[in-house]
């Protein structure tokens, strides 16, 4: 799927298909990290690996304010304490299909919002 937002200078989505998503600037595999200025190929792959040892290393890199998780093709859902502990960090959090987050991603940046985009 391609998408229309894009903005040389972040890391704006491109597009993405068989595992594989297109940055302004690179391209990862899927599962990966992007934030506007840092992203990077991950270890793990399910929702059930999110925790605050699995995200500081990756959240740290940019300010985030919302992290936005992108599920495959249906949305799964994070467990009400793996939500307490990304509040922690001060982050929100949104769990929906890979295309509804890029989607998300790429509106949220073009408002200079500080977003986060992990696709699993």
């Amino acid at each position: 799927m391609e998408f229309s937002q894009q903005d040389n200078n972040q890391n704006s989505v491109i597009s993405f298909e068989n595992n594989t998503i297109q940055l302004s600037h690179q391209q990862l595999k899927i599962p990966c990290f992007i934030s506007k200025n840092f992203a990077t190929e991950i270890e793990f792959s399910h929702i059930t690996d999110i925790n605050k040892q699995s995200l500081f290393p990756l959240i740290s890199h940019d300010e985030i304010d919302l992290l936005i998780i992108g599920t495959g093709q249906s949305p799964k859902f994070l467990t009400g304490q793996q939500q307490v502990a990304i509040q922690q960090m001060s982050i929100g959090s949104e769990s929906m299909n890979s295309d509804s987050a890029c989607r998300s991603f790429n509106l949220l940046l073009s408002d200079a919002r500080n977003a986060g985009l992990l696709l699993l």
